[in-house]
């Protein structure tokens, strides 16, 4: 591996000098084309150390418009980031369409430098592997340009230019201690590289392995690459608009219609329970601060199935200054700019923290899957790509519930007409309200094959019976109760 990065390569300075200016006004052309296309570019820069990485990045911000583009040096990780997944740090500063975003230290720099250094064992890597190809694949499917570069030098290489900067008292503080260890290491850390190369260079995320000895080969071969990826997607036609399949038909007998809908829960039971349940959550919630633990709560189901009333019960049992609900409406402007979860990962709560989703990421199976928002390839991907997100939520130590929440056809009309004919409840119910009724067995269906393929052992499903309300707020707190209970009874370290 890495044998077409000892070739030797080199451009002479008269050569640079004349390919250069043209080669910045094409790169300068072709970014300013990529401002009205329909996807954003990621370019990633990665290798061994000194191999050239800062100057190279220094380079394309030279000949790139600044206004356009944001460069990510990414070092440790922030207290911010610490209390939230790993990949937290990279989905936030995903670029908007029509926008650059330059990775200097990337999802590749932990997993390579672990392994290289033994304190991650292959099992691991492999597993850090499966999660980077997973992600560059969603970010490959919603459109994004993916440009890894990987600038190689050789061992003796290495050496050279370290000794080089050391010499130079204005350069010597570019090479540290840990620069002189991981070179003592540099076999093993190519060897990593290598592995890497192999699982993750795949058709729609590949990477372009560099010869970064000489300074103006390595400045003209990434620029010029970079260029060629860019031009290549813009040449591609647009997308056809999304083609809304049949509705699904539902079956006679799913998980949904299956649930008994006359359990109900007398008012003064469902008083003295309510009481016990909140006290119980307060006191669970408290010992969730400092355990490494945070809770990630979905709150979907039929329309007026009762799923804000469900969620105040729970935010009466809580301390504001540790939840937030997050209501999910129509994206935004900013928010349909990037891939879908991408709003989603914001705001994931930090440790000892609940955020609660009054609608969620379930939107691009159901509501955008049945209206036509999205292609049909799109959402039959999004249940991998959830199962996915929820693992990683998981993995990082956040407890996630999800409920559905559903009544009968002929309850959800007693309450729209109820809504209807009440002035303070009117504000809840909308046109859309209406039109979705019309789609009731679609999507009933939806929703089962959802349940289906997304109830995991780690993140399963809780289906609420919400014919009553009193009993489906008291199967609610009984959930999260029970669930925090296991929570914290061993504390992360």
């Amino acid at each position: 591996m890495f044998e077409n990065a000892r070739l030797g390569q080199s451009v002479d300075k008269a050569t640079f000098e004349a390919r250069e200016p043209g080669l910045r006004e094409e790169l300068l052309d072709a970014q300013f084309r990529l401002r009205e296309a329909g996807f954003s570019v990621i370019v990633v820069i990665a290798g061994a150390e000194g191999a050239g990485k800062g100057e190279t990045v220094n380079l394309l911000l030279n000949w790139l418009d600044a206004r356009g583009i944001a460069t990510h040096a990414l070092g440790a990780p922030t207290e911010e980031e610490r209390e939230r997944p790993e990949y937290f740090r990279f989905w936030r500063r995903l670029p908007a369409k029509g926008q650059v975003g330059i990775f200097f230290g990337s999802w590749y720099t932990r997993p390579i430098a672990m392994h290289s250094l033994g304190q991650l064992d292959d099992a691991g890597f492999e597993d850090d592997l499966r999660r980077i190809v997973e992600f560059e694949t969603m970010l490959a499917n919603e459109g994004v340009l993916l440009v890894k570069f990987w600038l190689h030098i050789t061992k003796g290489q290495q050496a050279k230019r370290f000794k080089k900067l050391t010499a130079n008292k204005d350069t010597r503080w570019r090479v540290s201690k840990l620069d002189w260890q991981y070179h003592k290491t540099y076999d093993a850390f190519v060897n990593s590289a290598s592995r890497a190369y192999r699982r993750t260079s795949s058709g729609p995320a590949p990477w372009h392995i560099i010869e970064a000895w000489d300074a103006r080969y390595r400045h003209l071969t990434v620029a010029e690459t970079l260029l060629a990826a860019i031009n290549a997607r813009l040449a591609e036609p647009a997308p056809a608009p999304a083609v809304p399949e049949p509705l699904p038909i539902p079956a006679p007998r799913n998980v949904i219609s299956a649930l008994d809908l006359s359990l109900a829960v007398p008012e003064p039971e469902y008083r003295r329970e309510l009481e016990r349940r909140q006290l119980a959550i307060g006191r669970l919630a408290r010992d969730l601060r400092g355990s490494g633990r945070s809770v990630v709560a979905v709150f979907e189901g039929t329309d007026a199935a009762g799923k804000g009333g469900s969620i105040r019960r729970l935010t009466q049992a809580l301390d504001a200054r540790f939840y937030e609900v997050v209501s999910i409406a129509a994206p935004s402007d900013e928010e349909r700019a990037r891939p879908y979860l991408w709003r989603f990962w914001r705001r994931l709560p930090q440790e000892g923290h609940f955020a609660i989703f009054d609608r969620s990421w379930y939107g691009r199976v159901l509501v955008e899957r049945l209206e036509g928002f999205c292609d049909p390839a799109d959402w039959r991907r999004a249940f991998g790509e959830i199962n996915a997100f929820e693992e990683q939520l998981v993995d990082a130590g956040s407890v996630v519930l999800k409920f559905w929440l559903t009544t009968s056809d002929g309850e959800q009309l007693r309450r729209f007409q109820e809504r209807e004919a009440m002035g303070y409840k009117h504000y809840k119910i909308t046109p859309e309200d209406w039109r979705n009724r019309e789609k009731w067995g679609a999507y009933q269906a939806a929703a089962a094959e959802m349940i289906e393929r997304t109830s995991t052992e780690i993140a399963p499903w809780t289906l609420v019976e919400a014919e009553d309300k009193l009993h489906a707020r008291l199967k609610v707190l009984r959930t999260v109760e029970s669930a925090l209970e296991r929570a914290t009874k061993g504390r992360r370290g």
